[in-house]
Parts: structure tokens; C-alpha cells; sequence
């Protein structure tokens, strides 16, 4: 039985394909895929960071980027959307269609998504060497894993849970509070298991 090939995009290619592209799409390698819809969850929670942080950063160097500003790992021959972004490298300034310097990144969970944001896509991103802070939203429960690059460049995991809790950012000298990341979130629930009628 014959397999059929899969064909690999080049980056130029990628890249010229997202210029008009209707969807967006993330690239590993040369490999492509759509992206998926957000839930309210997903998209509030993602708008409330982006908030603290434009806002906290305003009179700073640094720029806060939304899911629709790609981040591209050169080392691992990859583009991705993160939810949330940081960069404080005024080499990102200059180019419009991407950013390689960011200093944190926040990626929203969902179902769909989870495996992949914390195993293949996490190890891309650790490959950035200007990424201080790594941060796994929950959208289902209030729960918040926030990794950081240490000295010896491992990677510490800090679990917040509370709504009292702070969470600190030392690379851009801030520090958060978890429910204001929550706040008027609908969480989402688990999806059916089978389509609603209608």
C-alpha cells in the first residue's frame, strides 16, 4: 500500500500564505495547522492580561502584543500565536508581521490545546533566549502555572490557585494580582461529549 507524502512548507512560504490567509495558523517545521476558535473563558482571560500589562508598561520600552501578533522561534524553525506577549527589544519594533525577542508569554488552556502549550510548544519557546517567564492560563478553573528561566537556565514552575495571591514578573518589575486576571471570567466548563440537538 503506497503512503501518500506530506509536503512541508518552507518559513517564506508559511509566511506569504498568512498575508491572506481568512485563518490564522501556527508552523513547526514545516508543518502547518488552523487555528481554533476561543471560548469567552479564553478570551477574556486573555484580554484582562493584556490589560494589566499595557497598562503597568505604558511608560516603559516595552510592548504588549494579543494573539493575533506571531512570535517565531528561528531555533526550532517555528511561528506560533501566543495569547499574550511581552518584548522589550527594540529590534521587535521594527518588524510588523512577527516578534523573536519576547520576554514573557502567556498562553490561555483549553481543552483542545493543553498538551500541546505545555509539552511540543513550551519546548520551542524555551529555546528563545530572551524568555524570562512562561505562564499557563487555566480557563476551565482558576489555576495559573507560571514557569521562569532560572540563572543556571532551568526552568522553576510556581502554581497559583488563590485569589489573593500575587504574581511577580521581575523581568518588567511587576507584579500581578490573580483575580484582577479573572475578573468577570465565565469559566468554561468540560465540552459535552456529544453535539446539542437543534
Amino acid at each position: 500500500m503506497a503512503v501518500a507524502e506530506k509536503l512541508k512548507l518552507s518559513c517564506a512560504e508559511y509566511l506569504q500564505g498568512e498575508e491572506t490567509a481568512t485563518v490564522k495558523h501556527e508552523y513547526l517545521d514545516g508543518e502547518v495547522w488552523a487555528m481554533v476558535g476561543a471560548s469567552d473563558a479564553h478570551v477574556s482571560i486573555a484580554m484582562n492580561l493584556a490589560f494589566l500589562l499595557k497598562q503597568a508598561l505604558k511608560q516603559s520600552p516595552c510592548r504588549t502584543y494579543i494573539s493575533d501578533m506571531k512570535v517565531n522561534v528561528a531555533a526550532a524553525n517555528a511561528f506560533f500565536y501566543p495569547d499574550v506577549l511581552v518584548s522589550c527589544n527594540p529590534k521587535d519594533r521594527d518588524n510588523r508581521l512577527f516578534k523573536q525577542h519576547p520576554v514573557f508569554i502567556a498562553e490561555v488552556l483549553s481543552p483542545a490545546t493543553e498538551a500541546f502549550d505545555r509539552g511540543a510548544k513550551f519546548a520551542a519557546y524555551r529555546q528563545l533566549d530572551s524568555l524570562q517567564s512562561y505562564w499557563l492560563i487555566d480557563s476551565r478553573t482558576q489555576a495559573i502555572d507560571c514557569f521562569r528561566r532560572t540563572a543556571d537556565n532551568a526552568w522553576l514552575l510556581h502554581s497559583h490557585t488563590g485569589p489573593c495571591d500575587k504574581l511577580a514578573i521581575p523581568e518588567l518589575n511587576l507584579v500581578l494580582d490573580f483575580a484582577e486576571i479573572y475578573a468577570d471570567v465565565a469559566l468554561d466548563s468540560e465540552p459535552p461529549l456529544t453535539a446539542p440537538l437543534g
